[in-house]
């Protein structure tokens, strides 16, 4: 049986999709499962990591590969991938083009993380769009999210009227995710934290929606 492919995709830059790549990737080795990640974003944030989690050996590789595609040859790239994992992660430029449209087509789930701003909200709907024309579940991650804020509580009920399905779990504004993408790890890996935590219920969550899928 083929893994699950999940796209992680967002328009507007800066909103996080490398982070809840990374962050997503660990959290399903801390499940026993195996990952592979696809890089189809130029920038290359997500290849970067993972020569530095191979370089610092800050966590486990052996159930974790990495590879890079164009647009246009994820499809041939997910396909060999699916094969032997249980999970692919697809990290995306930040754009919603027809560009985007192979990786979204391959997706069994597409994850929008939306750094909380109402402008990261506005550039959703494209992406949202796109997953609608191609029949695709997307799932909404409020990222960087400060709890008791006007501006939190704001883009958080905003969300909920882009018709579209929203994380339970929110990851917080929280100094350790820049660090621990720094340093090829995931925020998860190590002591425990309450990153650990939003990482572990976001990953718990997500494998639930692509089980129920």
């Amino acid at each position: 049986m083929a893994g699950h492919v999940i796209t992680v995709a967002q328009q507007k830059g800066g909103s996080g999709k490398t982070t809840v790549s990374a962050n997503l990737a660990t959290g399903f080795l801390r499940q026993g499962k195996r990952v592979a990640l696809v890089d189809i974003d130029p920038q290359g944030s997500l290849g970067r990591w993972f020569m530095t989690r191979i370089e610092t050996e800050t966590g486990p590789v052996e159930n974790l590969e990495f590879a890079t595609s164009s647009a246009w040859g994820i499809t041939y790239e997910v396909r060999k991938l699916s094969d032997n994992h249980d999970i692919v992660i697809i990290d995306t430029p930040p754009k919603a083009d027809s560009d985007l449209r192979p990786a979204l087509r391959v997706a069994d789930l597409v994850v929008v993380p939306v750094s909380v701003s109402h402008v990261d909200l506005w550039a959703t709907e494209g992406v949202l769009d796109l997953a609608r024309r191609e029949g695709k579940e997307a799932l909404v991650v409020l990222n960087r999210a400060r709890k008791n804020t006007r501006l939190g509580s704001e883009v958080a009920e905003a969300a909920e009227k882009l018709m579209a399905r929203i994380a339970e779990t929110t990851l917080a504004n929280r100094v350790i995710y820049a660090e621990a993408l720094g340093q090829g790890r995931g925020a998860a890996e190590g002591r425990k934290t309450p990153a650990q935590a939003e990482v572990d219920a976001l990953t718990s969550e997500v494998a639930q929606v692509l089980a129920n899928g």
